[in-house]
């Protein structure tokens, strides 16, 4: 861990604040800027006097892990916490003074990457090329149906349990945004999403199953210390989206990329893990995901996207960005793990045992 000279948080008294058993343990710092908000969050957020959090974010790389994890602590406030963590964290000015800064990096690196978007361009054109399958092998998908090995298998597993153990809660942050059409026709394939009431079924339920399946530490973030910085931008561009009502197109966006390519993608990982034997509860979760096939990404199409723009067409672009964006991390994502396992390296941080 790269040594960042600066001061620790000053101290203040402490108030005792008891921590559920969902909450995750903070994760190791990187470098200075999550260094900078672990030393803060592990001490009781002051009232009484003002606070400013300082940090050097202008030269931060915006995919780079130190901002990554910064930025994902900043977010899981918002979610369940941290084990020891004041909960008055979540809304104090000085820690959202400073998410905001990490958030302005980040952006402007996914604006640099997905390049100005033409104002003739439709979200519904973005969409159709969405529609397309990659080329046979060009893809992680395709890789793990032909040619992963059960170990790289169980790593892919590991890479989305951040996202997947959340799964529909940074999308559902974009209900509240909506109205109409879009949004009754939003919450019914959430609903999927949470089980349709049932608690053994939530996506979430099943892909905790998976990883005890697989031999794999099921425990919400349990694998924070161990993935890279582009597994952590794919949960903090969905929290990024989520959580400001600015970017509600773009999380409409991030939501119909996510339903219309997860199908054909979990048809190909049950191909993979049918090759490699896996235990059948890996496969309940992707088969799932494989069954809801077009019928919701015409639900997204029409009745989601169609009637939020009919509604607010001036988000046109900013849905077009949230699926440029959801591109941009997933295909950094992608590359990260093809380029590890051709070369016979690990794609985590620390290998499993």
């Amino acid at each position: 861990m790269p040594k960042t000279g600066r001061a620790a948080a000053p101290h203040y008294p402490h108030t005792s604040t008891p921590a559920s058993a969902s909450e995750p343990q903070l994760p190791e710092p990187y470098g200075p800027l999550s260094m900078t908000v672990r030393r803060w969050l592990i001490q009781p957020a002051p009232h009484s006097q003002p606070v400013h959090i300082g940090a050097s974010v202008c030269d931060a790389d915006p995919y780079g892990l130190d901002l990554q994890l910064a930025l994902y602590m900043c977010y899981e406030l918002h979610y369940r916490g941290f084990a020891g963590a004041d909960p008055a964290w979540e809304w104090h000015p000085a820690l959202l003074d400073l998410r905001a800064q990490l958030e302005r990096i980040f952006l402007t690196g996914l604006h640099r990457d997905i390049g100005p978007i033409d104002a003739h361009h439709t979200a519904i054109a973005e969409i159709e090329s969405l529609i397309m399958e990659p080329i046979e092998g060009a893809d992680v998908s395709h890789y793990l149906r032909d040619h992963a090995t059960w170990d790289q298998m169980r790593e892919y597993f590991v890479h989305r349990s951040l996202s997947h153990l959340k799964e529909g809660d940074p999308h559902a942050w974009a209900i509240p945004r909506l109205s109409g059409p879009a949004k009754a026709s939003f919450v019914a394939l959430e609903f999927a999403e949470y089980g349709a009431g049932r608690g053994q079924a939530m996506r979430q339920s099943l892909f905790a199953d998976l990883l005890t399946a697989a031999d794999l530490d099921a425990t919400y973030a349990g694998y924070l210390d161990a993935v890279p910085a582009e597994s952590l931008a794919v949960v903090n561009l969905m929290s990024l989206f989520g959580l400001h009502r600015r970017w509600r197109g773009a999380a409409v966006g991030h939501f119909a990329a996510t339903e219309i390519t997860s199908p054909p993608g979990s048809r190909q990982l049950v191909a993979a893990l049918q090759r490699l034997g896996a235990p059948a509860a890996c496969l309940a979760f992707y088969c799932q995901h494989a069954q809801t096939g077009a019928a919701h990404g015409q639900a997204v199409r029409r009745d989601v996207v169609g009637d939020l723009l009919a509604r607010e067409p001036h988000l046109e672009r900013d849905v077009v960005f949230g699926i440029r964006a959801y591109n941009v991390v997933e295909s950094r994502l992608s590359e990260t793990l093809l380029t590890s396992w051709k070369a016979g390296q690990t794609s985590l941080r620390r290998p499993l045992h």
